[in-house]
């Protein structure tokens, strides 16, 4: 008995690639999964897969964009299957640029598909877990976020998708502290694999090895996504991990560091010279990607 075995999950983005690899890990797993992805026959082909290894899935190509047609997610996997208990928001695009060469167009796509496709759903499926944990059910429902190094570091040519990812790891923090009293987790990934836009960003970097471990396969970033949307995971909340290969770490978040207080008001002069004091004693950030 697999340790999702009756569970629901949504996934979106999971016609290729992470998303995929999820879906079919989640199946093995005993879930039942939602393959959303606006590429219908993609969707079509992972639950091909999954029915073919005795699996439970459905194809799903609603836009996660909009609250209606995110509802229509829900309506689809509650009708197929009963209920919901995960979402895995991993859809994205990248748009990528410098950042004065960037269009307006540039920046709201992907603002679109990754900042407001992480709210639609999950504000969706938080509300229909609130009212049901109100009305004295029990909860252990989960909400995995995709972030991204360049989310947390940065990344040249890449603000606007840094933005929106760095969004994405502030807005699990929120989740995960507002959602607890209700029986919901929420945790991110900040995933290190070979996917499209990865392949379309770094090809050389991802490129498969000849033998050997594939260190950048996305399945293995699949089993740290079944393990956190099972229930054994009810004790990890508001945590952004990173993943690769066989690697899994906690990522160490923005918090009050080396502080000096005067207990007056500043001049700028001494503004400036507290923070070169600071500054010679703080632990110097991770670099920007690309730097």
């Amino acid at each position: 008995m697999g340790i999702c075995e009756g569970r629901t999950v949504i996934i979106t983005g999971a016609g290729g690639g992470l998303g995929r690899a999820y879906a079919l890990a989640f199946a093995a797993e005993g879930a039942n999964v939602v393959v959303n992805d606006i590429r219908k026959e993609a969707a079509d082909a992972v639950v091909a897969e999954i029915a073919a290894a005795g699996g439970k899935a459905i194809a799903n190509a609603d836009d996660i964009t909009r609250i209606d047609t995110a509802q229509q997610i829900v309506d689809a996997a509650v009708a197929a299957f009963g209920e919901v208990h995960v979402v895995v928001n991993n859809a994205g695009i990248l748009r990528d640029r410098m950042f004065i060469s960037l269009s307006e167009d540039d920046w709201d796509q992907v603002m679109r598909v990754h900042l407001k496709g992480h709210f639609c759903l999950a504000n969706l499926l938080g509300k229909r877990w609130r009212d049901q944990a109100k009305a004295g059910n029990k909860i252990a429902a989960r909400i995995i976020n995709t972030s991204s190094g360049a989310g947390l570091q940065g990344s040249v040519g890449q603000s606007n998708y840094a933005a929106a990812k760095g969004g994405i790891a502030a807005l699990t923090l929120v989740q995960a502290s507002e959602l607890a009293r209700y029986g919901v987790t929420a945790n991110a990934l900040a995933p290190a694999a070979r996917t499209s836009m990865t392949e379309s960003a770094m090809p050389d970097v991802v490129k498969a090895p000849e033998a050997g471990f594939d260190a950048w396969a996305a399945e293995n970033v699949a089993p740290l996504v079944v393990w956190l949307g099972s229930e054994l995971s009810s004790h990890v909340s508001g945590q952004v991990f990173e993943s690769q290969g066989g690697r899994i770490s906690v990522c160490d978040g923005w918090r009050t560091g080396l502080q000096k207080d005067k207990g007056a008001r500043l001049t700028p002069m001494e503004a400036g010279a507290t923070v070169d004091e600071l500054m010679k004693q703080a632990v110097p950030a991770q670099k920007v990607w690309g730097t």
